[in-house]
């Protein structure tokens, strides 16, 4: 009977288990931080809670409804990560994982899934509750496949302008700026208020941001009508952005 080997076989896992046991690491990092929460579910959650109290003074739950599902994408994948990866960087975190078999490419990889898996886990309990509250959305497959698509493109978009942001600033100003950026384009930038209801000579420039392209989308989607503008909008600022974030991003502070 021959003896059991016992001797250690030290080795990285490979490449897609690395990937996702990251992205899963990362994931419960930011629901479990309270400030991030806020942004991504307690503060949507609240708005939808308060037009359904207000009897529509926020606007019909028709309307309210898919805005709120873009304001939590837009927190999610460009506050969040901005302030997160800020702070990342302060405290040497992506030098150390980046040198690790992860590697950047791992490390980036590992963050994309992360923002997607938060950013589902968002939708589908910010759709319920809308669903619970009274909502009735009027998809059709063709709108439903363009919203999808439109989240996708907005999400890649706003991590780009994230890892722009948080790979040049300290993360005190980061922070300070993620957010301000954060609250001026929830109020104007047309993602959870309509575009009728900003001033004529306002919309042909609100209509060039992104998260106006994504409010719009989702609340034209929502009534069965597919835009063909916000992904355009969309696939530019990500080209933009992420051109821009891999020629000036800095992995040490």
């Amino acid at each position: 009977m021959s003896a059991l080997d016992l001797s250690p076989a030290a080795g990285a896992a490979p490449a897609r288990q690395r990937v996702v046991r990251h992205g899963l690491t990362e994931a419960r990092l930011l629901v479990r931080n309270g400030e991030q929460l806020l942004l991504a579910l307690v503060i949507p959650l609240g708005i939808l809670v308060a037009g359904r109290v207000l009897g529509g003074q926020l606007g019909a739950l028709e309307t309210l409804a898919p805005s709120v599902l873009a304001l939590a994408v837009w927190s999610t994948a460009f506050t969040s990560v901005a302030i997160a990866t800020g702070f990342e960087r302060r405290y040497g975190v992506l030098e150390r994982l980046a040198t690790t078999p992860l590697g950047r490419t791992g490390l980036l990889a590992g963050k994309a899934l992360s923002v997607v898996l938060v950013v589902a886990g968002q939708l589908v309990v910010l759709s319920t509750a809308a669903l619970l509250l009274g909502w009735r959305p009027a998809f059709s497959a063709a709108s439903a496949l363009a919203a999808a698509l439109l989240v996708v493109l907005a999400a890649a978009a706003f991590v780009s302008l994230a890892l722009l942001l948080a790979g040049r600033l300290r993360a005190e100003a980061t922070l300070g700026l993620a957010n301000l950026v954060h609250v001026v384009l929830l109020v104007g930038g047309g993602l959870v208020l309509p575009l009728s209801r900003y001033p004529a000579a306002l919309r042909p420039v609100l209509e060039l941001l992104p998260t106006a392209a994504l409010g719009e989308g989702l609340r034209a989607a929502a009534t069965g009508v597919v835009l063909g503008w916000p992904p355009l909008v969309c696939l530019v600022w990500l080209l933009l952005g992420g051109l821009a974030a891999r020629k000036v991003f800095r992995w040490t502070a």
